[in-house]
């Protein structure tokens, strides 16, 4: 009797003051193209704090630093031509690439992780195929930008350099085909490092490690081979890392100067080059299936 005396008195219902919404349900579409445009801006630090913004804008400068150099020579000295090729520039700044991968992918997927915020996406009308094409979207999409904004800068300086137009136009065309290659499998692969853990600091050096210690190993052992005049080997070593696979598809169809030791001779021709470019294509749908099955469980 006296529970049930005292079940009004202690039972209360307070408005605290939330405001209905009557608006329209805007759905999954709009939910993806947010998280995309959330994930793109924060590769770059934008809508971050002033710290967020330090490190990937000193390495976007980085990135175009070089390009306004050569162009100044370039238009100095009235150059013919442009003393360094479109597709041989992400080769040529691939450390920097490296870099903001590691400090860029980590930031996009390990802090949902840790924080298991990952379940609040997938509360709302969002689903896995949705957060996962969002994520890696945005990480391609920084990439690209960041790889082919020096492009835009050569492309315009050969231009105000009154360089031969249709070379320099199939030459920038060359370039943006590479560095969309190279941003959709080096986005892929850093997102995958990164959602391995939900720590910051071990995604970071999974990346560079993966980048760093593939590309050594690769370069170390093409070294040896063309040491030994084993110059058919060279070609077949460079599937076994992430850049080379990009250098072989570019020297193959894109008309680029390969990087492999023996120069010319050594690059992978249209037979091997159709192997570069299976190899990149499986990995950059393998990256997507791994991040999918990653992120089958809502809980992580």
């Amino acid at each position: 009797m006296s529970t049930q005396a005292q079940t009004p008195e202690t039972t209360q219902i307070h408005n605290i003051g939330y405001r209905t919404y009557d608006g329209a349900r805007l759905g999954r579409a709009y939910a993806r193209r947010a998280l995309f445009s959330q994930s793109l801006r924060g590769a770059y630090g934008l809508g971050r704090s002033a710290k967020s913004k330090v490190l990937p804008m000193i390495l976007f400068a980085v990135m175009c630093v070089p390009a306004l150099i050569i162009v100044a020579v370039a238009v100095a000295t009235k150059l013919k031509d442009l003393p360094l090729d479109y597709t041989r520039y992400a080769i040529f700044t691939q450390a920097v690439i490296g870099l903001y991968l590691a400090a860029q992918a980590p930031q996009s997927v390990s802090r949902d992780l840790r924080f298991k915020t990952v379940p609040l996406y997938f509360s709302r009308p969002i689903e896995r195929i949705d957060y996962v094409l969002a994520k890696y979207g945005a990480m391609a999409s920084a990439l690209f930008i960041l790889t082919a904004s020096p492009l835009v800068i050569l492309y315009i300086g050969s231009l105000l350099a009154k360089m031969d137009f249709a070379d320099q136009t199939k030459g920038f065309g060359q370039g943006l085909v590479s560095v969309t290659l190279l941003s959709l499998l080096f986005g892929g692969i850093g997102l995958v490092m990164a959602a391995l853990t939900p720590r910051r600091g071990f995604g970071v050096a999974a990346v560079i490690a993966t980048l760093v210690i593939s590309y050594g190993a690769v370069s170390t052992l093409q070294g040896i081979a063309y040491g030994t005049d084993n110059l058919d080997a060279i070609k077949w070593m460079g599937l076994f890392s992430p850049i080379t696979l990009i250098d072989g598809v570019q020297t193959a169809f894109l008309g680029a100067t390969t990087s492999f030791p023996g120069g010319e001779g050594a690059g992978p021709g249209a037979g091997a080059g159709a192997v570069y470019l299976l190899v990149v294509l499986a990995l950059i749908a393998g990256s997507y299936a791994v991040l999918m099955r990653r992120y089958r469980k809502v809980g992580l």
